[in-house]
Formats: structure tokens, sequence, C-alpha cells
């Protein structure tokens, strides 16, 4: 099974960007789908963004123009940079694999990494 580690988070002021990065562990890396959420104090977990096996990617409206997803399948890694961040930003942001014929949401998960931007 895949273990994930996110990197990157931090502290930003608005305006500002990040990059975060989630190595996965194990020989599948290329067979999943890898993704991107977050969950801000007091919310539900929502999915950001990801990208396929294939390398077609998705976002969620709120990211659209200002995020984008990555994968490098020689680095067993995934990334996501963020762009114009925003205080409504501010979350833990979570990398998520799962084999495509399982449901959003399910798979494997990092321990998260912090994102926080001030305004």
């Amino acid at each position: 099974q895949e273990e994930l580690v996110e990197s990157g988070g931090g502290l930003v002021q608005a305006g500002g960007s990040l990059r975060l990065s989630c190595v996965a562990s194990g020989s599948m890396f290329r067979r999943y789908r890898m993704g991107w959420f977050r969950q801000a104090p007091g919310k539900q977990r929502v999915w950001v963004a990801d990208v396929t096996t294939l390398g077609m990617t998705n976002y969620a409206d709120f990211v659209k123009g200002r995020f984008t997803i990555s994968r490098d399948n020689a680095k067993n890694t995934v990334y996501l940079q963020m762009n114009s961040l925003k205080p409504e930003d501010t979350a833990v942001y979570y990398c998520n694999a799962r084999d495509p014929i399982l449901a959003p949401g399910s798979g494997r998960w990092g321990q998260g990494t912090q994102v926080t931007v001030s305004s």
C-alpha cells in the first residue's frame, strides 16, 4: 500500500504562493488517481483538485485559475502549486491516492500539511 507524506505548507500573506508536495512510497503510484483535499477548522474535508493516471486534471471551482496540480511518476510525487492565495484557503491540506475504480474520497491519505494565509 502507498504511504503518503506531504510537505510544503506554511504561513504566507494573501496574494502569495506555496507549492505542496506529496511523495508516495511503493510501486503503484502511476496507477493511482492522485488528489488534494483540504479541511478548514470546524469544517468538513473538501476536494480541491485531482490528476488522473493519464495526467488529466480537475479542479474545484474555488481554486480554478489559481491552483495547479501535477504529477511526476518518475519521482512518485504529486504537486499542488497554489498562487494568489486568499485567507479562505487556510486549511490542512491532505494528499489522497486511490485506485480509479474506487469512490472519490476513499483510498490512502497523508498526514496533512498546514497552510495559513494571513490577510
